[in-house]
């Protein structure tokens, strides 16, 4: 079926309205905006839903981030409210402590731990400006674990987590996104690496795959199929062991 980004896009905007009317009546949209698609089209989608004065920016560097310019045009095109907050003092904090108390952290801590203080930081501004924070994963990321978890793969209410990469840029256009953030290749900001390579094949090739069931290459296919079922938990309720008083 033919994606109808027009549709969808009007769809979301009506969908935001209601959960904030049963969530958080006159309550602000609050997210992190790095300045790639997925920031910005939520972004720009809660401006729709509740109007510019209601959606709350929040830039958290890492010391220096080389792309900020790409999170500042983006408020400024929205003309939305923001907030910088650097986590360069508690990153630093956070990775002393860790390594007094185990040892050399692995890659994984490095790579994950920036993400979770980001969205700590997220959830003390919306706390303190009456918000609900908005998670900006999509689909293809979500499918293949690309997101880190209690990281940016937290939030209170998600605008994109059914829509795939392609169709996330789609509405970005219906928007009237600048291209420069539709089309920004995403990079990770840690080993300069994009997002595709690292995860070894195109988000063209995952969508097909995500919304065909096709892939031609059985190698990226089986890669494909092992990184979703390694990250189901991800997108699981947290287990819990259930108890019965009988």
């Amino acid at each position: 079926m033919e994606f109808n980004a027009k549709k969808v896009t009007a769809d979301i905007v009506e969908w935001i309205k209601e959960w904030f009317s049963q969530n958080g009546n006159g309550c602000n949209a609050v997210l992190g905006i790095s300045g790639g698609k997925d920031s910005s089209v939520v972004a720009a989608l809660c401006v729709e839903a509740l109007g510019k004065d209601r959606v709350i920016g929040v830039l958290m560097p890492n010391g220096e981030q080389h792309d900020i310019d790409m999170a500042e045009l983006l408020v400024s095109h929205l003309g939305i409210k923001s907030y910088v907050v650097n986590i360069k003092d508690a990153y630093d904090g956070m990775m002393s402590a860790v390594k007094n108390a185990v040892g050399e952290p692995s890659p994984f801590t490095t790579t994950n731990l920036p993400p979770r203080l980001r969205m700590a930081a997220v959830y003390a501004v919306s706390q303190s400006q009456n918000g609900r924070v908005a998670n900006t994963c999509n689909l293809s990321e979500d499918y293949v674990g690309y997101s880190t978890k209690y990281g940016d793969a937290a939030g209170d209410f998600s605008p994109l987590s059914r829509l795939t990469v392609d169709e996330v840029k789609k509405v970005g256009r219906v928007l009237g996104l600048p291209d420069v953030l539709v089309d920004k290749v995403p990079i990770d900001g840690l080993c300069g690496k994009t997002d595709e390579d690292n995860l070894g094949f195109t988000y063209a090739v995952l969508d097909k795959y995500i919304r065909e069931g096709v892939c031609e290459d059985p190698a990226i296919k089986e890669r494909i199929d092992t990184l979703h079922k390694k990250n189901l938990f991800k997108l699981l309720p947290m287990a819990c062991f259930e108890y019965d008083p009988q």
